[in-house]
Order: structure tokens, then C-alpha cells, then sequence
């Protein structure tokens, strides 16, 4: 559908959003969006050190897909989760782009409990990109300062 394509051009050049922003910039209430996030492994935003749901560029890529599917394909939700597992969701490559794998974690993490489906690897992933988030604004505040 050309409109989800317009809007996933118009994301803004950051690389993480609150659920209110993400809502506004797919026109998908923030109750959809969690709901989502429990029928959707792949959907898995981070959480900030204060609780708030943080979701990157593929996260709002893939809530784009995922309302394509079932409001304009017409899947219901257990087939619109069977196509993004079997094709990737946006989060595989793009026509014309290559597939870029996640750098590796050396450093040793503590293990937690796998609550999500999501790689263990991956999770550590988005809690190191939070975390560089929340130190730049750190960081930001006490340059002001």
C-alpha cells in the first residue's frame, strides 16, 4: 500500500521513539500497539531504565507491516504472525540492501529467565542501544549544565 510506504519515509531521524510518538506516526492506538506486542514476537520494543517502551526504526517498520496485513490484507492476527516469521517481517533485508547481521556481545551478560522469544543475543543488543540512549542524554543535559 503506497500511504505505508509514505509514512515509513516520514519517520523521523532518531533512533528511538515512546509508544505516543510511534501511535501517532502509524495511526495505531498505544492499547494496539502493546496487544501487539504480546500476539507479535518480533515486536519487542525496549524498555528504558524508568519503564517506558522504546521502539527503534524496524520496530515502527514492523508495526507498519503488521497493520498492513491484517487491516489491509485481511490476515487475522495468527496469520499475519505465521507470514512475518516465515518472511521476516520488516526486519529482513530490503530490496536492494544487504542482510546485516547483529555485532557479537563479548562481554559477558547475566542470564536472565527467557520470558520473550526473542534471542537472548538480541535482547542484550537493544538493552546496550538503550542504554547508549539514555547516556547521551545524559550527557546532553550536563553539557548544558
Amino acid at each position: 500500500m503506497a500511504s505505508t510506504a509514505h509514512v515509513a519515509h516520514d519517520i523521523p531521524e532518531k533512533s528511538l521513539f515512546r509508544i505516543g510518538e510511534v501511535s501517532r506516526l502509524t495511526a495505531t492506538k498505544t492499547f494496539v500497539l502493546r496487544f501487539w506486542e504480546s500476539e507479535f514476537p518480533m515486536l519487542q520494543p525496549v524498555k528504558s531504565p524508568s519503564g517506558h517502551r522504546l521502539y527503534r526504526r524496524e520496530d515502527i517498520e514492523t508495526v507498519l507491516e503488521i497493520k498492513r496485513l491484517l487491516y489491509d490484507e485481511g490476515f487475522t492476527i495468527a496469520g499475519a504472525r505465521k507470514h512475518l516469521a516465515e518472511h521476516g517481517g520488516s526486519n529482513g533485508p530490503r530490496e536492494g540492501q544487504a542482510s546485516a547481521p547483529l555485532p557479537p556481545l563479548d562481554s559477558p551478560v547475566r542470564q536472565e529467565p527467557a520470558v520473550r522469544k526473542e534471542p537472548a543475543r538480541r535482547r542484550d543488543h537493544r538493552f546496550l542501544l538503550d542504554l547508549r540512549e539514555e547516556l547521551r542524554a545524559i550527557l546532553t543535559l550536563l553539557e548544558r549544565g
